[in-house]
């Protein structure tokens, strides 16, 4: 199984230019509103046109601009499963998941449906119409519409958006149990960092149509390489640096002088720390520690989000320079310590960062 894309499209305020493969594990197509993720889904299925490029899936040309091949939705054994069902209203349930299978006896049909009814847990439901069901029933009869036909490829596009929490944790845990023997490959595109960790092996980072990082999940977390990575997979604390020597840095929104287990280099622009990785030391042993105070506070209801101001107490609830979360577990033995706290940012969990244009080209 193999999907290798290579195509560019002129949007309204860029041109997505985008080139990368697939094999077997499911790929996350991550990046803000309007940076691509959602067009290349549509190129791929034939819903849209690129205006150059190829896609090939499994030896299969699905699309070539210099050969003039350009087939058909129907024709490319491509599921897609939107954020908006798109059911049929007048259609049951069994109508629109045997919608795109054709060229089948009734009763091969009538097996498929029901299989997938089973798989989607909605045995029983195959006669109701889609008004009749919940938004979550919706979002499985699409699923099972979407895989019904044996696709070899699924483009899964923020199918959980428009579902209320408890929702859309149900059928994130479906999907999940459904790809675990789905034999096709996956591409799944969000905006949401936690939901595309949970459902893929490997992200691709788009930004303004370009693919600025693609690679094992844990390995773009760990490093994201450039300012644009690190905000979109959510590093909230990020500073423009000056170099000061060798391993040294001074962080310049921060206000405060670092040392690093990486050289810093001349390509490096800003430094950053995620927010879980800050840590609070009753003693000042350790490189990187400083005194902070608590400018304000907000929480979840499983963390705190602590924001602090390095240096000397805050004056007003803007004046603080890193943002940090703890579990309220965490929160419970750190609450009542005489300010100021001693703030560690541990030389290891800092993300030196560049710029797009100083950034190494990404790599599989």
């Amino acid at each position: 199984m193999e999907l290798v894309v290579d195509i560019q499209k002129q949007q309204p305020d860029f041109t997505l230019a985008v080139a990368f493969g697939v094999t077997q594990e499911t790929l996350g197509l991550l990046g803000s509103s309007g940076s691509g993720k959602s067009m290349t889904l549509r190129c791929i299925a034939g819903i849209e046109t690129p205006t150059q490029g190829t896609i090939v899936l499994n030896n299969r040309v699905l699309y070539d601009s210099q050969r003039g091949i350009n087939l058909p939705s129907r024709d490319r054994r491509v599921g897609v499963l939107f954020q908006h069902y798109a059911l049929f209203p007048h259609l049951t349930v069994a109508e629109n998941i045997a919608y795109g299978l054709r060229g089948q006896s009734k009763a091969a049909i009538a097996g498929q449906v029901a299989d997938q009814l089973h798989q989607v847990q909605l045995v029983g439901f195959g006669d109701r119409y889609p008004h009749q069901l919940s938004g979550g029933q919706q979002q499985r009869v699409a699923l099972a519409r979407a895989l019904a036909p044996a696709p070899e490829i699924l483009l899964l596009d923020e199918p959980f958006s428009a579902l209320d929490a408890h929702l859309r944790s149900e059928l994130e845990k479906q999907l999940l149990k459904t790809l675990a023997h789905y034999p096709g490959l996956t591409l799944f595109v969000s905006h949401n960092l936690e939901e595309a960790y949970r459902v893929c092996q490997r992200l691709l980072v788009l930004s303004a149509g370009k693919v600025v990082a693609v690679g094992p999940k844990q390995a773009i977390f760990d490093h994201p390489g450039t300012l644009a990575v690190a905000q979109l997979t959510g590093c909230k604390n990020l500073s423009t640096l000056q170099p000061t020597g060798g391993y040294a840095l001074r962080a310049l929104d921060w206000h405060c002088t670092l040392q690093t287990l990486e050289p810093v280099l001349p390509t490096h622009s800003h430094v950053g720390i995620r927010a879980h990785r800050l840590t609070f030391p009753e003693q000042p042993t350790q490189p990187n520690t400083f005194p902070g105070w608590i400018a304000w506070t907000s929480e979840t209801p499983h963390r705190i989000s602590l924001y602090l101001k390095l240096g000397s107490p805050p004056i007003d609830l803007d004046d603080y320079h890193l943002q940090a979360e703890v579990f309220k577990d965490k929160w419970a033995e750190l609450k009542d310590r005489p300010f100021p706290w001693f703030v560690h940012l541990d030389p290891a969990q800092l993300l030196l960062l560049g710029s797009e244009e100083t950034a190494p080209r990404p790599t599989e």
